[in-house]
């Protein structure tokens, strides 16, 4: 059986997660050849998802700070910390 009241809040959740506006966010770099980014233990990034800033310089291991565009589908890296 589906818990109507379950299924509606969680609709309503994800329906605001999607709008969600710009937010900075905070990863650790992995890896170098392609970039790699983690950010929590679910969530690693690199490829297509990942805009860096030319001639940004990163070393595994660096705390970088990223810039979320609206909906999550890319990482703008701002830099390292």
């Amino acid at each position: 059986m589906y818990d109507v009241a379950s299924l509606i809040k969680k609709a309503a959740v994800e329906a605001f997660e999607a709008e969600k506006p710009a937010a900075v966010m905070f990863g650790t770099v992995t890896g170098l050849a392609p970039l790699v980014i983690d950010v929590g233990q679910k969530l690693k990034l690199s490829g297509e998802r990942l805009v860096a800033m030319k001639g940004a310089g990163f070393s595994a291991g660096d705390a970088a700070v990223l810039l979320r565009e609206q909906g999550g589908q890319r990482f703008i890296v701002l830099g390292v910390v």
